[in-house]
Parts: structure tokens; sequence; C-alpha cells
């Protein structure tokens, strides 16, 4: 690997890592430090096409970021090889790292469980191992889940109203705070996964007393989104809609609740970490109740901004380890940093989908 092809000698930017740097959230995180100065080094090696076909194929992303972000450099790596991932940190000895890259499907790890687990817990350690002989001072930011509760919340008692469920409990009024257990339930392989890389990260945090943190996400979205059917319902799901797809809704009635964030908020917590950092800290991080919503009321919601008609239908049988409902309690990460604000509602997410959606659809 030439050390010319990645870092510039002599350059005193900020340098940071990003993996996954051509999904979601790792190419918001691109363009946001790039533009804030950054040399940011992408790792992503197009595994989301590999788990989920063309729909998912972030290759249009990694091009874009190419074109537009003039200090990034691309580094088609899988996180997997450790010795490729070893070499990159002695070489770049980041300044901040912003893990993304990961299987990310819960029905899918059950056919690749040796892919989901290699991906999502030993790259997890790689990374964090090359961390800490290459750049121990380094925030190390982790993208984790909300499957790391298993299917807990479905405990919860709940309330049915006409488009949706909700906790039927004062404790959960403002959702999933970051005590909730994490064992005795059901996960999914993959929520299993990324509870290994979860407490390994945590770990790395008390241990060796690096500055890590779990965010463990909600529905992180945006129309950066390369949605699947198995990974990233609402991306998909206007996807669906925009080109005449038929959509099956997996049990619950479709009346299954999710809270979305939109990946600019996203980014705007990791920089608030960045900007004062913890050992082992975990924080929820999600729309909170205000930006929940339910598959029946998204494909309303859609139906309303696009005058069409999605074609449906709902299956008796629910994802294993599925959530019925699921919101996240801010509580924690405010009250850690009090600057931090939503600045995407609910219906500036769906009209961003919808802008591009369907505008693109009618350009074509």
């Amino acid at each position: 690997m030439g050390s010319a092809h990645f870092l510039n000698r002599g350059q005193t930017m900020k340098r940071m890592i990003v993996t996954g740097s051509a999904g979601l959230i790792g190419s918001e995180a691109v363009r946001h430090y790039d533009r804030q100065g950054w040399n940011v080094i992408g790792i992503d090696n197009n595994m989301r096409r590999v788990f989920f076909g063309s729909d998912g194929d972030t290759a249009w992303q990694r091009d874009r970021l190419q074109r537009d972000c003039s200090a990034y450099r691309h580094a088609s790596i899988d996180i997997r090889d450790r010795r490729a991932i070893f070499d990159l940190f002695a070489e770049i000895r980041p300044d901040a790292v912003v893990h993304c890259a990961a299987q990310p499907s819960h029905d899918l790890a059950a056919t690749i469980p040796f892919d989901d687990f290699e991906v999502n817990a030993v790259g997890t350690l790689n990374l964090l191992e090359a961390t800490r002989r290459y750049a121990a001072e380094a925030p190390f930011i982790f993208t984790s889940t909300n499957k790391v509760y298993g299917d807990g919340p479905n405990g919860i008692p709940l309330v049915e109203h006409d488009t949706r469920y909700d906790f039927d409990v004062p404790y959960h009024a403002e959702g999933i705070a970051e005590n909730f257990p994490i064992d005795q339930t059901k996960h999914s392989l993959f929520g299993a996964s990324k509870v290994a890389a979860d407490v390994m990260v945590q770990e790395y945090g008390r241990y060796f007393d690096m500055n890590t943190v779990c965010f463990r996400g909600g529905c992180l979205t945006g129309a950066g989104h390369s949605g699947a059917q198995l990974h990233g319902y609402l991306s998909y799901i206007f996807k669906a809609a925009a080109e005449d797809r038929p959509y099956t809704i997996f049990g619950y009635k479709g009346k299954q609740v999710r809270d979305q964030i939109h990946s600019k908020d996203v980014i705007s917590a990791f920089d608030a970490f960045i900007a004062a950092p913890r050992a082992g800290a975990v924080y929820n991080l999600g729309g909170g109740k205000a930006n929940s919503v339910s598959i029946l009321e998204s494909i309303d919601r859609i139906g309303q901004l696009s005058g069409r008609t999605l074609t449906w239908t709902l299956s008796d049988h629910n994802r294993i380890g599925d959530h019925i409902v699921y919101y996240t309690d801010l509580t924690r990460f405010r009250s850690d940093y009090p600057d931090w604000r939503l600045t995407m509602s609910i219906n500036d997410i769906f009209d961003e989908f919808a802008r591009v959606s369907f505008s693109s659809r009618s350009a074509a």
C-alpha cells in the first residue's frame, strides 16, 4: 500500500478514518468532515451489494464522494482483513475513527452466520485494536443498534390504536433508555453479533481508557440510503412506491413503530462526542417519540406526498426478533451533550425522500 495514495506527507489537516464510507451514515460523515477540513480516508468494499444485491449497491455513493470531496481518499478494504487494517492505521494514525461498516440485516444473518459475526464482531475488534496500537487517543465512534436489546421491548405492555401500537406504561413514555436489559432475550444472530461488538467497544474504553462510544441507533435514515427489503425500510418503501414494486409488511398488522433520525442529526451527535469524548460511553440515538411512525402511517404519508397508491400485502409472520414498538429515550445523551438538537422532524424526513424519490423518477 503506497502511502502517497492515502496521505500526503507534511499535511497538517486532522485525519479521520470512516468505515462503511459509502453507506448512509458513513457517506454523511465523509461529506461533513470533508467540509470541516479533515483529511478523510474511507474504508468500504461494497459488501452491501454482496448482502442485498443491486438495491444495496453503494458504488454510486462512493463515486460521488470521490468526485465531490477534494480531500477524500477511498480504501477498498474488507474490515475482516486484519493486516490491511493495521497497515492503514499505522500509516494514517487517525485523529478520530467513525465505524459504520456492518452486516446490518437480522434476517440475512441467519443464512450467513459466519460472515455476519466476522464482519460485525471480528471486524470491530480489528478496528479497535488498530486504534489502540496506532491512535490510542482518537475518539472511536461505533454505530451500534437497538437490536442489542433483542425482543425485550416486546414484553412491555402495549396499547393498540388505529394505525399503531404504543407503550402503555408511564416508565417508557419517552421510549427505551440505555438501562434496558440486553440479555435473556432473542436478538437474531445479527443482534448477537452487534452485542459482541458493542460490549467490546465498551471494554476497550473501560479497560484501556480509550475514548470509545456505542451509539445504539434506531432507524437511521436519509435520502443517501441504499435501501433494500432486508434493511432500510423507509428508504426501501419509498423506492417501492416510486418504482411500482409490491411491498410486503411482515407481521403486527403493519402497526409496528420505529423512530426515525436523519443522518445529518446522527453526524451532529458524532461531532458533539468528538469535541468532548468519554471512555466507554453508551447512548441510545434515534428520533425519539416525536419522530416515530408506523408502517401503515408511512404508507399513508407516502400516498399523500406522491399521489400514488403503494401495492402492499400483509404477511402473518413477523421477522424473528423484530420489535413491535421501539423509539428512543434521548435523556442520557441530551444530559451529557445539552447543545445537541434534532433538526430534522419526521415531516422533514418524508419530504426529503419524496423530493428525491419521485422527482428522480419523473426526470427518468
